[in-house]
């Protein structure tokens, strides 16, 4: 029997996936079955950390369980595993989402040039995001630089509405490798998979998005949606939610909390444009803030580092984040501005060192989100933070966890701090003996950042 191939990456989802419904339409036009591939790129899996691969396998055992059973995974170099593929089972075409993201590219462009030796295309419909990134120029026929007249443009272009989820998909059986097991999780992760995105994402617009202006900013509240790693594997589509948010506010949901959230995808959508244009601001600054000799090197680099990372810096509001990230794989966005300035600007240790971190331990690590959002906190990046803006790690925690319940959940030596003073647990009349001091004097350390920023201009 004919095939055709559809190849899963960034898109591990029935509903609303265009690509899909593309090489649906194909097979059932040739009377043919369809292929449901991924190609485990072994690139991709020793880069990834712990918790990326656990909560991959588990989104690929609920896509499987989806295609009934026949999700075929292959291991090894997609240039090649691909048209093996097409070799093995005759197909005609092989249907994808785009990739953007550079790696992405590349490897996309070698699996088209090795299909095009067989006479086969590598069709290309939609990709991970509401509007493609590398569609929208300004005037001048540049890409965008700045946030909001990217998000005017955005909205003006507008995007389709969702897809529809084929029925009674002709999948093809082929014989697949097994998953590797991959190193244990450092993190107790979500439910991975299409209807866990679907259930979290209906509770959210139940009882989260009316209060979401005011809320997303407090971690000691449930009040962001934490989408984000249902993003990064593309369990559900922007568009999807997009399209729901519509709905909510015609059913009376408050326009400003709508358009509120709706602005947050809009800036995952800005970074991924930026880093489509500028595939060096994964590694490289987009633009240098302090001189090169402002920024903290060898044994004391590593020993800054070190407690970062561990939690261990002596600011409960920092710690609390950097152990909910090893703990669960994910931080809540308004404490990771804070500590990656304080790594930055309090520590003096590169951007690209935090990054790295991140990368490590998130689920939702996603090369353009995560290097653009620690570029903007840099003040290195497009449209970002000015390096002068410097977040005072203890107003911060005074101002979002004002209870002090953020820390105390995260932080059990300071368990028995209550209130606001868990904040600066030095002032205590007996400090608790297991927490680390300050690392650093914060003041001391802002106008260090300020004079590098000086010497800079």
């Amino acid at each position: 029997m004919p095939s055709t191939v559809m190849w899963f990456r960034r898109d591990l989802r029935l509903a609303d996936n265009p690509a899909l419904l593309a090489a649906v339409e194909a097979a059932r036009a040739d009377d043919a079955s369809v292929v449901a591939l991924y190609v485990l790129d072994e690139t991709l899996w020793r880069s990834a950390g712990a918790n990326r691969l656990a909560y991959l396998r588990a989104s690929l055992q609920a896509l499987d369980e989806a295609c009934d059973g026949r999700l075929v995974v292959r291991r090894g170099d997609p240039a090649d595993v691909v048209p093996q593929v097409v070799r093995e089972t005759g197909a005609g075409a092989v249907h994808v989402a785009a990739s953007h993201e550079p790696y992405g590219r590349r490897r996309d462009d070698e699996v088209a040039a090795a299909l095009d030796d067989l006479g086969v295309t590598l069709e290309r419909t939609g990709s991970a995001y509401a509007v493609s990134p590398g569609r929208l120029f300004t005037q001048t026929g540049g890409p965008y630089q700045v946030f909001t007249p990217f998000r005017r443009a955005w909205l003006e272009h507008g995007w389709p509405s969702p897809a529809r989820r084929p029925r009674q998909v002709p999948w093809a059986a082929l014989d697949g490798d097994s998953l590797p097991e991959g190193p244990e999780p450092t993190a107790h992760l979500p439910r991975a998979g299409e209807d866990a995105a679907r259930r979290r994402w209906r509770d959210f617009l139940a009882d989260g998005l009316a209060d979401y202006p005011d809320a997303r900013d407090r971690p000691d509240l449930a009040g962001t949606s934490a989408m984000s790693v249902h993003l990064r594997w593309g369990e559900i589509h922007p568009r999807t939610m997009i399209a729901d948010l519509a709905a909510a506010q015609a059913d009376g949901v408050d326009p400003d909390a709508v358009a509120t959230f709706r602005s947050e995808l809009s800036w995952r959508e800005f970074h991924a444009d930026v880093l489509h244009h500028r595939p060096d601001a994964r590694t490289r600054s987009l633009r240098a803030v302090v001189p090169d000799d402002a920024w903290t090197r060898g044994e004391q680099e590593d020993e800054w580092l070190t407690a970062w990372r561990d939690g261990r810096t002596g600011y409960p509001f920092v710690d609390a984040g950097m152990r909910q990230l090893r703990a669960t794989g994910w931080m809540h966005n308004r404490v990771r501005m804070v500590v990656a300035s304080f790594l930055v600007k309090d520590l003096h240790v590169r951007w690209q060192r935090g990054a790295e971190h991140f990368m490590a331990h998130l689920v939702d690590g996603d090369v353009s989100q995560n290097q653009l959002n620690w570029q903007w906190v840099a003040g290195t990046g497009h449209d970002a933070a000015p390096y002068f803006r410097i977040f005072n790690p203890v107003t911060q925690g005074e101002k979002f966890d004002p209870d002090g319940e953020y820390v105390r959940r995260w932080v059990p030596e300071l368990r028995d701090v209550a209130g606001r003073r868990v904040h600066q647990p030095w002032k205590l009349d007996t400090p608790p003996a297991d927490y680390p001091a300050p690392l650093v004097d914060h003041a001391h350390e802002r106008n260090v950042s300020l004079d590098d920023f000086q010497r800079g201009r």
